[in-house]
């Protein structure tokens, strides 16, 4: 029986829902009118005079954040700044850093392994000394600690 309220009130819910959903939907719905303005009319472009050529005003200039007073050194300071971040710093930064000499001695260490590995078989000793670590000062655990531990190697 509860199951059977359980359904018929979700059922009302539902319908609830899409009905809301429906109205707000209907709400949203705007029509556009597409009539001319009757206010409308087109402005006349002022005379240009050849001083206003001559003289422009930088009425429309915003800075840069360089010089709020004068937009040419604005405008320099502009173009040093990111001449000297982009082309200094990144060009010729990757290009220092591509280029520089082995800093960690990475190449030194591997050239110098291959000269000893050569040194040693032109000697017929082994690669790598047996005793390159002294076997007294190593401690292994006995057979009994072991027990069934599988041993890899």
């Amino acid at each position: 029986m509860s199951a059977l309220f359980r359904v018929t009130s979700r059922a009302v819910a539902l319908q609830r829902s899409l009905v809301a959903n429906q109205a707000a939907a209907l709400r949203a719905c705007r029509s556009i009118k597409t009539s001319p303005k009757k206010d409308e009319t087109i402005a006349a472009p002022a005379s240009v005079t050849t001083e206003d050529f001559a003289n422009p005003s930088p009425k429309n200039w915003m800075s840069y954040g360089f010089d709020y007073k004068e937009e040419a050194e604005d405008r320099k300071a502009t173009k040093a700044t990111f001449f000297v971040t982009v082309t200094l710093c990144l060009v010729w930064g990757t290009f220092y850093w591509s280029y520089s000499p082995d800093s960690q001695m990475r190449n030194w260490a591997q050239r110098e392994g291959f000269l000893e590995l050569r040194r040693r078989e032109q000697a017929g000793v082994d690669l790598v000394s047996p005793d390159y670590v002294d076997p007294a000062s190593i401690s292994l655990p006995s057979d009994e600690d072991l027990a069934n531990t599988e041993i890899i190697i």
